[in-house]
């Protein structure tokens, strides 16, 4: 079993940054792929960026997201920058034990979820 923990979400201006954590506790953390999923009101959930062997985004965070993680902390992380209206979401960190080789990476695909932070981007 795998806990896992956001934090960091909250309210920003249009143009601004924010970086989100997730802490997670249980089975060893770099053994799973990490990734970061969002969901916005009356939309379906989607991938976001994800961490195994490399790096994976969704074409429209692409060098504006950055996704890292810390094995030795477990702890993986966000950076969001240049931030959007439509970047406005719930975000929730995932992980899974599957090798993930091709993106999109899809919700039913991950084995682990936490509860979500909500990142509010003003326009």
């Amino acid at each position: 079993q795998v806990q896992l923990v956001e934090s960091g979400g909250g309210l920003v201006q249009a143009g601004g940054s924010l970086r989100l954590s997730c802490a997670a506790s249980g089975r060893t953390f770099s053994n799973y792929a990490m990734g970061w999923f969002r969901q916005a009101p009356g939309k379906e959930r989607e991938f976001v960026a994800g961490i195994r062997w490399g790096t994976f985004y969704r074409d429209s965070v692409k060098g504006r997201f950055t996704i890292s993680r810390d094995n030795a902390k477990n702890t993986v992380y966000l950076q969001m920058n240049s931030l959007k209206a439509d970047d406005t979401a719930v975000y929730y960190c995932a992980a899974s034990s599957r090798l993930l080789t091709s993106t999109p990476w899809q919700s039913r695909d991950m084995d682990y979820w936490g509860k979500g932070t909500l990142v509010t981007v003003s326009s």
